[in-house]
């Protein structure tokens, strides 16, 4: 459908009214002229005032393969909400990796990075009065950071893992981002010498991805699939395809999700409705599976 169709099973806004007004007329739409007029700016049409706003967090960056993609994935998500009948806004966050900064003066940065993601996640949904959040996240700062800020506020949101990165390959075996903490320890013991180490380290990580393991950003996302704030299956599907884009089963786990948070939205169910002490229960039995 055309960005101004609003499907006749489209939920009302009713928070976001606050924002753009409520019924042409009213005092409210009045006092809320000069915010439609700006929203006028980015593509808002006379219909769209009428529909739920979505905030869709992109915890993209070029840094790091965790989170390289996840703007192609918000992209994905923003035009599900548009054809479900919302207005998505898409917006940014802070990413550090820890992969890359641990060992060095930047990994000060990354474990309280998690809390400031989830403030500038909450600021932008609380700012713009959202009626719900789709939240992504990759690396392992960006996934609990991107949780946080739903169960806050006891919002209506879900989350969505960007995915594994693919296994590196090297004569014959499997790689993956630990194999290169592996090769400075090899290389420091002189059980490899110079090209060998620079052959891991060439084929650990063949693309866009978090970390290849059950590591932190895979386990994560798995009790957060238990706990009911992802869709089924989500946690496990990669990434990428072999040609490093985004995977079918990815791309379908965007669709989802969305038919998800409309889902909640119609029938008012919060985060916190589904985070009941059952669902933290559930997360900690894969956890301690895991």
């Amino acid at each position: 459908p055309s960005a101004s169709a609003t499907p006749a099973d489209a939920p009302k806004p009713i928070r976001s009214q606050g924002l753009v007004g409520d019924t042409p007329g009213t005092d409210q739409w009045i006092k809320r002229t000069a915010a439609r007029a700006m929203l006028r700016a980015v593509n808002f049409s006379d219909k769209d005032f009428a529909k739920p706003i979505i905030t869709v967090a992109s915890t993209y960056t070029n840094a790091t393969p965790c989170n390289v993609h996840i703007n192609e994935i918000a992209d994905k998500v923003a035009a599900a909400v548009e054809a479900a009948g919302g207005k998505p806004f898409v917006f940014g966050t802070p990413v550090i990796s820890d992969g890359e900064t641990m060992g060095s003066s930047g990994m000060r940065y990354s474990l309280v990075s998690r809390d400031l993601i989830a403030d500038c996640i909450e600021t932008m949904h609380e700012g713009y009065l959202a009626d719900a959040m789709i939240t992504l996240g990759g690396c392992d700062k960006s996934i609990p950071g991107a949780l946080m800020p739903i169960l806050r506020n006891d919002s209506i949101g879900v989350f969505l893992y960007g995915g594994s990165i693919l296994p590196g390959r090297l004569d014959g075996k499997d790689l993956t981002v630990v194999s290169s903490f592996e090769a400075i320890g090899a290389r420091g013991a002189g059980k490899i010498d110079d090209a060998e180490l620079e052959a891991v380290e060439k084929n650990s990580c063949p693309g866009p991805g978090s970390c290849g393991g059950m590591f932190t950003a895979n386990t994560m996302s798995s009790i957060i699939e238990a706990m009911g704030m992802s869709v089924p299956y989500s946690a496990a599907h990669t990434a990428v395809a072999r040609d490093n884009t985004l995977a079918p089963k990815k791309i379908e786990d965007c669709a989802n999700s969305v038919d998800a948070l409309f889902t909640c939205l119609k029938r008012g169910i919060t985060s916190r409705q589904i985070c009941t002490k059952k669902a933290f229960e559930n997360g900690i039995t894969i956890s301690m599976a895991l």
